[in-house]
């Protein structure tokens, strides 16, 4: 089964997100983006989620991360946590 590792940053609203976003364009440093604005828990690591197989995440967060170019910022997503945005690390 695959496995990836992947960064995210979960916001309440897409607009929130969506400046988030645009910080990143512009070369802000994920990792403090996360640890100031993220709502999970992961934000204090930088919004690093470690290693999971598909199935561990919700369905559209495992669609970008199994299926979407790596190392790009993927989002907004909305799930029923918020808005996320997604940068899969790896996958294997």
């Amino acid at each position: 089964m695959p496995t990836a590792s992947a960064v995210h940053i979960l916001v309440k609203t897409q607009k929130e997100a969506d400046k988030l976003k645009q910080q990143l364009a512009k070369g802000a440093s994920f990792s403090d983006l996360a640890k100031k604005h993220s709502t999970c828990p992961s934000g204090k690591k930088g919004g690093n989620l470690g290693e999971f197989k598909p199935g561990q995440m919700v369905k559209a967060f495992d669609n970008v991360v199994f299926k979407k170019p790596i190392l790009e910022v993927h989002g907004p997503i909305k799930t029923q946590f918020g808005f996320h945005l997604i940068k899969t690390l790896y996958r294997n």
